[in-house]
């Protein structure tokens, strides 16, 4: 595939997916704990307060890394870990833990790849009206501070947040994940905190480290009409600006698309006139989150953008009824290089939940193994067009808490046996293993 031998193979977890210890070491609630405990919402009612236990494994899944053959992971800080109430008092214990992690990465020759936020909001903050409170942006930026000067320029790479856009819309629109809200204009509102506090972030990061790389997550999804009609276009379009340039243009060229503005009308945010300037930051990396396309029709019924999901019949689908379409991972890769330039992407997470059995001691996932096969020949052929790609990081290093699926959803490269906690490398991480090998990938050394 002709990648050089620097590029950075790896996986990645976050924190209230993998670590556990929920109420050990001055951590107090975020979001998702009381979400996960009061809710009603959890696919099998259970909650992440032991998830994989990483917080007392974490030397045992170094070692697995390192065992897999990556040299890069992909983490995320737990916000309520470090200042347990989001702003005032530094939790000492908490930034011990990371700091410990990415000492021992680094010894592994495995680069840390660090995200400020994945999801999980201090409960303290939250009571004050949390990302709809436009003070939560500046709590964000002490906290980036806080922990950009305890850990430097030890870690490769920075993002202040892990997909914002399912932040504020599966979050505040759709209610499947935490607080569980339901209302457009609120989730249009905690779009933009979202992205001020990614600009305030971006700046905390920028004054406190030197060479680490700096930048933001983001989810990306190509729109395909379902039909030919000029209507299903027009959907598309306008859903591809929803999920995908309401992000991009703000933060990459410092406006919102004016017509998904005009197509939101009065639920459009309210800002201050220098937001958008804060917003567009120069980054270094984009990271990008890709799992499947979207195949949609024109829907009167629905509001706007006015697209209704359409399965499509030829195609297949992981566990989560996501289709597999690897093509749309070398569209968009494409599309945001030619659309924005930014100087380097790498792929934050690609993966595939799949009804996985363990047998014998072993996981045969066939269909996993070929859904990363695909994967990365199609950013391999993104890359060979002159996009810039560094690395390919998959979802996940474990079978974990799947937000509102609970444990009912596997997309790990290994097999988590809960009740023991034994973690089993499935067939799809062995061939992976076996592929990292073959690029002559080496150690990260900083």
């Amino acid at each position: 595939m002709n990648l050089p031998s620097g590029f950075h193979f790896g996986a990645s977890t976050s924190a209230y997916q993998i670590e556990g210890a929920a109420q050990e070491d001055g951590r107090l609630p975020s979001i998702w704990d009381e979400f996960a405990h009061k809710s009603g919402r959890i696919k099998d009612g259970r909650t992440g307060d032991v998830a994989c236990d990483h917080y007392h494994r974490w030397r045992e899944d170094v070692d697995l890394i390192h065992a897999l053959g990556h040299n890069a992971y992909r983490f995320s800080i737990a916000w309520p870990r470090v200042i347990p109430q989001g702003r005032g008092a530094v939790n000492a214990k908490g930034l011990d833990f990371y700091d410990r992690l990415v000492d021992r990465l680094l010894e592994k020759g495995i680069a840390p790849y660090a995200t400020l936020y994945h999801w999980d909001l201090p409960m303290g903050l939250h009571r004050e009206g949390g990302w709809l409170n436009r003070d939560t942006c500046h709590a964000f930026a002490d906290y980036a501070a806080v922990v950009a000067q305890r850990l430097g320029d030890r870690v490769y790479s920075y993002a202040t947040f892990n997909e914002p856009r399912c932040s504020a819309t599966v979050g505040y629109l759709e209610g499947r994940h935490a607080p569980g809200e339901m209302d457009q204009a609120k989730a249009l509102q905690v779009a933009h905190h979202l992205m001020l506090a990614h600009g305030l972030g971006m700046q905390a990061l920028r004054a406190n480290t030197r060479t680490a790389r700096l930048g933001v997550v983001l989810d990306v999804k190509p729109y395909h009409p379902a039909d030919d009609s000029a209507a299903s276009q027009q959907a598309a379009h306008n859903a591809y600006g929803v999920f995908n340039r309401w992000f991009m243009e703000p933060m990459f060229l410092g406006h919102y698309p004016q017509d998904i503005w005009d197509g939101y009308g009065a639920m459009v945010p309210a800002m201050q006139e220098s937001d958008l300037v804060t917003i567009c930051q120069p980054i270094d990396s984009l990271g990008i989150n890709y799992y499947a396309r979207g195949h949609v029709e024109h829907s009167a019924a629905k509001p706007f953008p006015h697209a209704a999901d359409v399965r499509c019949a030829t195609s297949s689908f992981t566990d989560m009824g996501w289709e597999i379409w690897p093509d749309g991972l070398r569209e968009m890769l494409v599309r945001i290089h030619r659309d924005y330039r930014v100087p380097d992407i790498y792929i934050a997470e690609n993966g595939a939940a799949m009804d996985d059995v363990l047998e014998n001691g072993r996981v045969h996932d066939p269909v996993r193994r070929d859904y990363l096969q695909s994967h990365i020949t199609a950013m391999a052929q993104a890359r060979a067009t002159g996009v810039p790609i560094s690395a390919y990081l998959a979802w996940s290093l474990l079978d974990n808490y799947e937000w509102g699926h609970g444990y009912t959803r596997r997309f790990g490269l290994c097999y988590v046996d809960y009740p023991t906690q034994q973690r089993i490398p499935k067939d799809s991480a062995l061939w992976l293993r076996d592929f990292i090998a073959s690029q002559n990938a080496r150690p990260y050394t900083r």
